[in-house]
């Protein structure tokens, strides 16, 4: 697998995690406050990872022109 698979199905897997917690969260899934923060904290951590990895693409698709 070469590196723009395997960083678009990364991305792909990201946007999945994050949007399963985001849907639990817009359906009153989270049991108390605690959860709730537990979860938010995951999604922003998701999505900090989700743009490191298309700034790196970025960067590295940069590099090779």
């Amino acid at each position: 697998m070469d590196q723009p698979d395997l960083a678009a199905l990364l991305q792909k897997r990201l946007r999945e995690f994050m949007n399963e917690g985001a849907d639990h969260l817009a359906t009153g899934g989270a049991k108390d406050y605690a959860e709730y923060q537990r979860m938010v904290g995951r999604i922003d951590g998701i999505a900090l990872a989700e743009r490191e990895l298309l700034d790196l693409v970025k960067d590295e698709d940069e590099d090779e022109e």
